[in-house]
């Protein structure tokens, strides 16, 4: 089965070199995601806001991979501040009630100072 790319049309993707997504086999692998609305190419301000737009934005690619969010197996979570994952936690696990992948959550900068968190994950297409 050949690799594919999936776009989301962010100009991120072209100046960075990178695909919002990669199905390689049965395999999706989606690029770190931020809270970045990409039709607007807007960020809310407030973390939960943002949160809620990362997993819009994840289940849009891995919907044009053929999977969704139950099919995830691997979540990594990057938050700028560790207060943030009390508060976006209950978050995670509504969108993966039925998944409940293996996750890590990783304290760390990110590149632009408007984003709260970014959240990679890996799905197997059933």
């Amino acid at each position: 089965m050949a690799r594919r790319r999936i776009s989301s049309g962010s100009s991120f993707e072209a100046v960075g070199g990178y695909s919002r997504a990669v199905v390689d086999g049965d395999t999706v692998y989606v690029a770190g995601t931020t809270g970045f609305d990409y039709s607007t190419m807007r960020i809310a301000d407030d973390p939960l806001d943002q949160c809620h737009q990362c997993f819009r934005n994840i289940a849009a690619a891995l919907a044009e991979a053929g999977c969704t969010l139950d099919d995830v197996v691997r979540v990594r979570y990057y938050l700028t501040e560790v207060s943030l994952f009390e508060t976006l936690a209950p978050v995670f696990g509504q969108y993966f009630t039925r998944a409940r992948p293996a996750a890590t959550a990783i304290v760390c900068g990110l590149v632009d100072p408007r984003m709260k968190l970014e959240v990679e994950v890996t799905a197997r297409r059933s």
